[in-house]
């Protein structure tokens, strides 16, 4: 136990499905190569309509569920279900962990969705209007619901602890990740299993972004539209995915000999209580997420080298990021004291409630590897967002200590966790 009387809780396996990569490994090797997964949307299912002004996303590509289940099986369940079982495996198996030992009610799992099943809700009202009521799936109910992915994941590692789903917009994984470790600290549990998962790439979701204008409308370069900071940046960028981890007590991991990646420190949610869309304009929330993850973590501000920013590339967003990080790190982000930010959705996009586990691998390797990935298509910072070093288009070589994973969402909802280098 820690001196506060509260468990350490660390990260000892890593999983992702991404349009950057397919594994946690090769997303990362993207992130940090300043590989972009944007692209010209390739799905059949938007060619029946044709007054699109924003044809690019971010689609998961290439990849069917066959590794993990059989055909039959993934008819049953939706796309987000499907990415984030994927990537659920791949987290267990990297963990080296035997789940079908030990004590199930002493591991948990949340994990967080904005959107949850929104293919089989659009499928379903299709099915609906042109064959009737009697011709729905028996499977929709269960298959887009909100907490289908906690319950799939669970389901097949037998995870009967502590559980629960977050669906707090683009918040929803930076909240499930506190909570697991929250559980973990308070020794709720020993294991948890915690991420989120997104496939909202469909026709009304893209449509809806699209005319509330949240999207760019860059469709003749996708690769060059997604611009966090940038004064050319015109909007995010919709895409799907999904990432996964496995945390433990210290003393759990330590137990069995695990390999032990990275720390989580500290971690505070918090609520702009302004507008439904529209980040506070002086970066209120973001501000006390990140003053209050310090205070959780017990770190002074000059701890933190790296912030993995929410820097969705939208204007307004962008510019209340910077102010509020300003606001809690002062000179130590805006002088000579090392702090850098960038915003990996420059390469793949927003994964909306997926954003913040998907980003948190760029932490966790930063901390491993000393490399802090590139801000790409940072080519003229806007004068608002300027200041603060956004490591633009080369990623760079650094020692870091301590990484901060910002993700606010819709509703005001602001996340910022703390990772950190593990040294026993």
């Amino acid at each position: 136990m820690s001196s506060n009387n509260r468990h350490r809780v660390v990260i000892t396996g890593m999983g992702a499905l991404t349009n950057v990569g397919h594994n946690a490994a090769d997303t990362w090797d993207a992130m940090k190569s300043g590989r972009s997964g944007i692209k010209t949307i390739d799905s059949p299912e938007f060619d029946q309509y044709n007054d699109w002004t924003v044809t690019i996303g971010g689609q998961v590509r290439d990849w069917t569920p066959d590794a993990i289940m059989d055909k039959r099986e993934a008819k049953r369940v939706d796309r987000v279900s499907l990415l984030g079982l994927a990537a659920a495996q791949e987290a267990v198996d990297h963990s080296g962990m035997d789940f079908t030992t030990g004590d199930p009610e002493r591991r948990g799992i949340v994990m967080g969705s904005g959107i949850g099943g929104i293919y089989t809700i659009e499928t379903s009202v299709q099915i609906l209007e042109n064959k009737g009521p009697s011709r729905i799936s028996p499977f929709t109910v269960p298959k887009l619901m909100a907490n289908a992915v906690t319950g799939n994941i669970s389901i097949r590692f037998n995870l009967q602890g502590y559980a629960s789903t977050h669906a707090t917009a683009c918040a929803s994984s930076g909240h499930a990740i506190a909570d697991a470790m929250e559980a973990i600290r308070s020794g709720k549990a020993d294991v948890m299993i915690a991420g989120g998962a997104e496939a909202a790439l469909t026709p009304l979701c893209l449509g809806a972004f699209m005319t509330m204008k949240a999207l760019s409308t860059r469709n003749d370069a996708p690769e060059k539209a997604s611009r966090p900071f940038d004064i050319d940046r015109d909007g995010f960028i919709l895409s799907e995915g999904a990432a996964v981890y496995v945390l433990e007590s210290l003393e759990h991991a330590q137990a069995r000999g695990a390999t032990i990646y990275a720390e989580l420190c500290g971690a505070a949610n918090s609520c702009d209580a302004g507008h439904i869309t529209a980040p506070h304009p002086e970066g209120r929330g973001a501000t006390n997420a990140m003053k209050w993850a310090l205070k959780d973590a017990g770190m002074d501000p000059t701890s933190i080298n790296y912030i993995n920013a929410h820097g969705t590339s939208t204007p307004l967003g962008d510019k209340a990021e910077i102010i509020a990080v300003k606001n809690v790190f002062g000179e130590h982000a805006t002088g000579t004291g090392g702090l850098v930010m960038n915003s990996t959705k420059s390469m793949h996009g927003h994964c909306l409630g997926a954003s913040g586990a998907v980003e948190l691998i760029a932490c966790i390797h930063a901390v491993t590897d000393g490399i802090v990935a590139p801000t790409i298509n940072l080519d003229n910072i806007d004068p608002e967002c300027s200041g603060v070093d956004i490591v633009a288009n080369t990623a760079r070589e650094m020692s870091v200590n301590y990484a901060m994973n910002n993700t606010f969402g819709f509703g005001g909802h602001n996340v910022s966790l703390i990772v950190g280098r593990f040294d026993g």
